[in-house]
């Protein structure tokens, strides 16, 4: 018997997105409400923003290959603008690649897991409070 195995080979937009959604639904388990590509202040976007059942603020950058972490340094600007920031890579990424700093998590197009927790410091009431209200906007806007 000839047995033929083919190999899948997966796009980085398809990878991007399986790790988004799965991503999405891990926060969405975690009774976060998550919104996808969320213009920020400063001009970036985030993205995954996600607020919490008490108002936390969590962004979570998605990155699809090794080469997309390495040519892409704008993650430090998203600390400004989130109480907790997160890498979210698929299964294969090779994770020391990650810094140890922000959280990461593993996620595939159907769930997630959080493989390191982020640390929390917590935004300015004032900064909070804007943030939470252009997010509510957004989220009704898409609605």
């Amino acid at each position: 018997m000839d047995v033929t195995l083919s190999i899948i080979t997966v796009s980085r937009p398809e990878t991007t997105l399986a790790v988004t959604r799965g991503a999405a639904r891990l926060l969405g388990e975690m009774a976060y409400a998550p919104l996808a590509e969320v213009a920020l202040p400063n001009g970036r976007r985030a993205d995954l923003m996600a607020l919490g059942p008490r108002g936390e603020i969590v962004i979570v950058e998605v990155k699809s290959s090794p080469e997309d972490f390495l040519t892409d340094r704008k993650w430090a600007e998203y600390a400004p603008f989130c109480d907790a920031f997160y890498f979210a890579v698929a299964p294969e990424f090779p994770a020391d690649l990650i810094p140890p700093e922000p959280g990461l998590i593993v996620a595939d197009g159907f769930g997630g897991a959080i493989v390191r927790a982020a640390p929390v410091t917590a935004l300015v009431a004032a900064r909070r409070k804007a943030l939470t209200l252009a997010f509510a906007r957004l989220a009704i806007f898409r609605g």
